[in-house]
């Protein structure tokens, strides 16, 4: 009851634009003990969202973090890393990346989380995989070879890596410049973490000027 009233009150603090002097480490986001080197230009701010196909979640977050993601400013790059917790959830990172490198992820992500979450798909199989990604332009040897590929497996095994670093357990988490983490729970609800976000990214930006 009490955890439940405070992500209420969260909720209703943090209603409207937030900026980095509302938002309290340890409360509204975390450091990451060891930053993880981003990969972007030292004048851009990396936002990664980390997520999982099948996280009711995240199928939640899609709308407003879209709609967000739609609004950011020039300096900001935005990227998604699919999570490799499990086996379940393994089989959709390789579908993520393999989706990626066929260059289909974008058009295909909505419809992809829909058949898992509306039409109650499992989406597992790499013969289901390659199936679906032919509705994208690509034949199902094509998707095969992408969903076995060496450049998947490498973006699974980075994944892997990142999650250790960062020390999350779970999805779906904002994580700012390499070192600030937000998640439902330090934001009070879903729909605050793309507004705790951009004040993380008004911070960075601060702390950058900082040491010019």
């Amino acid at each position: 009851m009490i955890k439940s009233f405070m992500a209420l009150l969260a909720g209703l603090t943090f209603s409207g634009a937030v900026m980095a002097a509302d938002i309290v480490e340890g409360q509204d986001y975390q450091v990451i003990d060891q930053p993880m080197k981003t990969e972007v230009p030292a004048d851009q701010i990396e936002v990664t969202e980390v997520f999982w196909y099948g996280c009711p979640h995240c199928y939640a977050l899609e709308k407003p973090l879209n709609e967000w993601v739609d609004q950011l400013p020039d300096d900001v790059s935005f990227d998604r890393m699919a999570a490799p917790l499990g086996k379940v959830w393994e089989q959709h990172a390789i579908a993520f990346y393999a989706a990626k490198q066929l260059g289909i992820e974008h058009e295909m992500r909505q419809d992809f989380m829909d058949a898992i979450h509306k039409q109650g798909k499992r989406l597992t199989d790499k013969d289901d995989i390659a199936e679906f990604f032919t509705n994208y332009g690509v034949s199902k040897d094509e998707a095969l070879k992408a969903l076995d590929s060496f450049g998947v497996k490498s973006e699974i095994q980075q994944a892997s890596a990142k999650m250790r670093g960062y020390q999350l357990m779970g999805v779906p988490d904002l994580i700012v410049d390499g070192r600030y983490v937000v998640t439902p729970n330090s934001a009070g609800s879903l729909e605050n973490m793309p507004k705790i976000a951009s004040a993380l990214i008004e911070k960075v930006r601060e702390e950058r000027t900082e040491s010019e």
